[in-house]
């Protein structure tokens, strides 16, 4: 097995583990190229065809999404996996890269915890963003203020 293959295997291994059974395969293809920090060696980006999917982070070894990558687990995972779900009005906000509030927030998947990567989708479960979520799922149904996630890319950035 050659260097390419073991971190294709390594970084699909982290994806399954941080966001579900399948997520590996779903978001990065065979054909994936590494980006490695020069210091350390480590993988730090995941492309394809020369768009970054995914950052995996060195201070908690999982992944941050890219709006790329975003597209590729919402297909790959049946509502409402890994999904905040916000209120059409505020949809087009959300889509330009705006964080999304808790009285926003119409429903969520019930797994969710603070700091998990998620997606977010409208009511018709059109993707609109990826970010950090800031509250569990609970509390993000339960609050009426403050931000439920911090949006790293929306899809019209």
């Amino acid at each position: 097995m050659g260097v390419e293959e073991k971190l294709l295997k390594m970084v699909r291994v982290i994806a399954d583990y941080q966001f579900g059974r399948g997520a590996g395969k779903a978001l990065f293809p065979d054909k994936c190229k590494f980006v490695l920090s020069p210091t350390t060696g480590k993988v730090r980006q995941i492309k394809y065809e020369g768009v970054r999917l995914a950052t995996l982070k060195a201070d908690t070894g999982l992944f941050t999404l890219s709006i790329e990558g975003a597209k590729r687990l919402h297909r790959a995972f049946d509502y409402p996996k890994l999904r905040v779900v916000v209120l059409k009005d505020v949809a087009e906000f959300i889509a330009k890269g705006r964080n999304v509030f808790a009285k926003h927030v119409v429903n969520v998947d019930e797994s969710i915890r603070a700091n998990d990567e998620v997606l977010v989708v409208d009511e018709d479960d059109n993707l609109l963003a990826t970010g950090r979520a800031v509250l569990s799922a609970r509390e993000m149904m339960e609050f009426d203020r403050g931000m439920a996630v911090m949006v790293r890319q929306g899809i019209k950035q």
